[in-house]
């Protein structure tokens, strides 16, 4: 086993990557292009989206491209990411005014308008699912009114909320409507929304057929075709060309003692070598 930060998402995969290439002689025709960023969570400012920003103002954008996420599941080959779902957040606040609960008319509770309106956020089926996607999914992360006390009402009332969604919906949509919902049940509520990503989806075709070849070829595994999983920065780059994502297996990933066997990497490798070929040979 190789142990480190990283080992599976995803340096291994930037090694297995460049071994593959240092494996192989110069080819006759085709561009090869390594895109490496260390601004590839959060925010993500500075990274993917910058590099194709630059790529596409000189012109040299790539006709696809893979991304080395650690996608399998339990082993090697197993999936490959051909989509993933959108994502959009939202914190809800609700103003009150506090006072004992002996004494309710004198008070505003913020939270018996806050409740209905993350009700009836919750029991809306945004959708039914797709050839690709799961159901859109809507989750409350957290309830706060920063009391502690059994006998005060609160002075307000504050919530957050996840969606993820599938290619039915566009993210300024869901935000819309979140925030439409809240101004109907909770009047004078301050909503928030944030999107870090869209739904997408890379339709099957020859380039991932090429793909799973080269898995199936190294592993003597058909890989599953997937979408589910969080964002990751396929998101960007769908925009400018296709993408799919694939790499080591994911359990270990951000935890303590994050490890991938030997054996794995030196597979992947020879799966990217594959993939190579076959493109350019």
């Amino acid at each position: 086993l190789l142990y480190g930060r990283g080992a599976v998402d995803m340096k291994g995969a930037i090694a297995a990557f460049v071994a593959a290439l240092a494996s192989r002689p110069a080819y006759r025709a085709g561009t090869i292009s390594l895109l490496i960023t260390g601004d590839e969570e959060g925010e993500a400012v500075d990274g993917t989206r910058r590099i194709l920003d630059h790529l596409a103002e000189n012109r040299a954008l790539p006709e696809f491209c893979l991304v080395g996420e650690p996608t399998c599941r339990t082993t090697l080959g197993d999936t490959i990411k051909i989509g993933r779902r959108g994502s959009v957040s939202a914190r809800i606040t609700v103003p009150g005014v506090q006072g004992h609960v002996a004494y309710p008319h004198l008070a505003d509770n913020p939270l018996h308008r806050l409740i209905p309106a993350l009700e009836a956020l919750r029991t809306r089926q945004l959708d039914t699912g797709t050839a690709w996607f799961e159901p859109s999914s809507l989750q409350i992360t957290s309830v706060d009114t920063g009391n502690a006390a059994g006998n005060v009402i609160p002075a307000s009332a504050s919530a957050r909320l996840n969606i993820r969604f599938n290619d039915c919906h566009k993210g300024t949509d869901l935000a819309a409507w979140i925030r439409e919902t809240v101004s109907t049940y909770a009047p004078g509520a301050k909503c928030e929304t944030s999107i870090s990503g869209e739904a997408f989806l890379t339709q099957p075709g020859k380039d991932i057929d090429l793909l799973s070849d080269a898995i199936a070829t190294v592993t003597g595994i058909t890989p599953k075709l997937d979408t589910g999983g969080g964002t990751s920065d396929a998101r960007f780059i769908t925009s400018y060309c296709p993408v799919a994502e694939f790499g080591l297996v994911g359990t270990s990933m951000h935890r303590v003692d994050e490890a991938v066997p030997i054996s794995e990497l030196r597979d992947l490798s020879e799966i990217y070598a594959q993939i190579l070929d076959r493109v350019f040979a």
